[in-house]
């Protein structure tokens, strides 16, 4: 059986980048992963070191203790953690270009991630990070592509509440499958073509209690 990794190894895996799996270390502390099929050197310069499958498993093995409700609301963003809009959030990140730069270099690595682990190296399929994290996988997708994600809820005098327009990626009852709902069909069509586009097999369907129109999307596999 394979011996687990040690502490200072543990920390380097954890501060892998979240999405490409990029990692920082020493020179000594890269090699033992490497060593232990834990990581890999990239061939190409600047030669950065990337977790394998089997470091990303060990780097989610940590139990995420979050109830199935958190699963639903839209996630905070995490200090120093790229964190892609769900649409919804109360406290959404800062704007700006700076925003954009972080969207697209998170794309662009997501993109090198499915080149890295799929074994023909396709980009147009979803790789096994985002199986795992589907509502961030596809937020991404749609920021990256400019779509505006909805604001945070704007509350009336005596209840109720509008959506500041704008996507929304959800968690849904099926376990490999996202609902993505927008204030009108106009945006539903736009998203719809942008996941399908980046490799997601999407339907269109009708709520039936609200009789709202939303998006259930799921990874393709070939």
């Amino acid at each position: 059986m394979t011996r687990p990794p040690t502490a200072a190894q543990r920390r380097v895996i954890d501060a892998a980048d979240p999405v490409t799996g990029r990692l920082r270390g020493t020179e000594a502390q890269l090699a033992a992963l490497v060593g232990r099929g834990l990581a890999f050197r990239h061939p190409r310069p600047p030669h950065d070191h990337f977790l394998t499958p089997a470091g990303h498993r060990i780097r989610e093995a940590e139990p995420e203790a979050e109830p199935a409700a958190a699963v639903v609301d839209a996630p905070r963003a995490e200090t120093g953690v790229f964190t892609a809009r769900v649409g919804g959030e109360e406290e959404p990140p800062d704007g700006g270009p700076s925003r954009v730069r972080e969207v697209h270099s998170a794309w662009q690595g997501l993109l090198e991630l499915r080149r890295m682990t799929h074994p023909d190296g396709a980009v147009d399929r979803p790789c096994g990070w985002e199986r795992t994290h589907l509502v961030q996988a596809a937020a991404l997708a749609l920021e990256a592509a400019g779509h505006p994600p909805a604001g945070a809820d704007v509350r009336r005098p005596g209840g109720g509440g509008t959506d500041a327009g704008g996507y929304r990626v959800r968690a849904s009852p099926q376990p490999d499958a996202i609902a993505v709902q927008g204030p009108d069909e106009e945006t539903l069509r736009a998203c719809a073509a942008t996941l399908e586009k980046a490799g997601w097999h999407v339907s269109e369907h009708t709520d039936p209690r609200s009789r709202t129109r939303y998006l259930l999307a799921s990874p393709r596999r070939v």
